[in-house]
């Protein structure tokens, strides 16, 4: 039993992974008031990228992350545009850049014959001598480098969105992007660097999964992790340490299906690749019935801005 709980625990981070880039980095879009369900698509992009990159160098797993960090902030200039200078309504600009990654991540990896090729992968990070510690040392201590990286990145966007004036701004965009703009601060640009630059964290999600995780490409695998990842945001109400610990509750429930079947208990299989939805959708109905009246919903989100002229 305890080697169960051992090994359980000590993949959840592997698996939460994913979930807590992907929603960090709709937090940042969507402080600045733009509505994005782009995830699933620009996670796929980064991992196709990450893991492309990965084979054609012959290995860097480290230039490979960079690499989807890069491809899905590229591929978000398109929702930007569509979006913040087009202003197309944001829910069926964010379900057709979707379908696009959908279809061009398949076509691509098809083409050059990535598919279900094994990739090098990170090492875990032992940390002598706490590595040592019987349990508590491989479930804390014997971690993938972006797993700890993750931390970090977290108190990153965190000091950067509530302690600078870059945050405030970009808060303020979301919040009311009319006062913003009279106050001299420019929707468009600000909007347009949260988009790209949540984004970037969003393709790392992805290119963790291709890279790290999996290790190796496979069409369409990210499985629906980015739409777990919206939902996330809702349940966290736009704040990223309660972002955190909702993807640390989602990985560990991905995390114990293959230890079920790996202790040999007999339950059915689609059942439990039914369970991170089925625990998405409880999540969603206890957000939507509890009555907190507590809320950091950005109250432009969703709204386009159209700048007024000035006489």
């Amino acid at each position: 039993m305890i080697d169960f709980l051992v090994n359980w625990l000590a993949n959840a981070p592997v698996t939460a992974v994913p979930y807590a880039l992907a929603a960090l980095g709709l937090i940042i879009a969507e402080r600045s008031g733009v509505l994005n369900l782009t995830a699933e698509g620009l996670m796929l992009v980064g991992a196709l990228a990450g893991a492309g990159a990965c084979l054609v160098l012959g290995g860097y797993p480290a230039v490979a992350l960079v690499a989807a960090m890069v491809a899905a902030s590229a591929v978000s200039l398109l929702f930007a545009v569509l979006v913040v200078v087009l202003r197309i309504n944001q829910v069926i600009a964010g379900l057709s850049v979707v379908f696009f990654c959908q279809g061009f991540t398949g076509l691509v990896g098809t083409l050059a014959k990535w598919q279900n090729k094994q990739l090098t992968g990170l090492a875990p990070l032992k940390i002598w001598p706490l590595s040592e510690i019987p349990g508590v040392g491989r479930i804390f201590f014997q971690q993938d480098p972006i797993v700890y990286l993750t931390i970090l990145i977290f108190f990153a966007v965190n000091f950067l969105l509530f302690r600078t004036m870059l945050g405030l701004r970009i808060r303020s965009v979301g919040e009311n992007p009319g006062a913003a703009d009279a106050a001299g601060v420019s929707v468009t640009l600000h909007r347009i660097f949260a988009i790209v630059a949540g984004s970037s964290l969003i393709g790392l999600a992805g290119g963790y999964i291709s890279v790290v995780s999996v290790k190796l490409w496979v069409t369409g695998m990210t499985g629906g992790r980015g739409w777990i990842a919206v939902a996330l945001v809702v349940f966290a109400r736009w704040a990223p340490w309660p972002a955190l610990a909702g993807a640390l509750l989602f990985g560990c429930i991905e995390a114990l299906i293959p230890q079920i079947a790996a202790a040999g208990i007999r339950v059915p299989q689609y059942l439990m690749l039914m369970t991170p939805y089925l625990a998405t959708i409880a999540v969603m109905i206890w957000v939507g019935t509890k009555d907190s009246g507590i809320t950091q919903e950005p109250g432009a989100l969703g709204q386009p801005h159209v700048r007024e002229e000035r006489r």
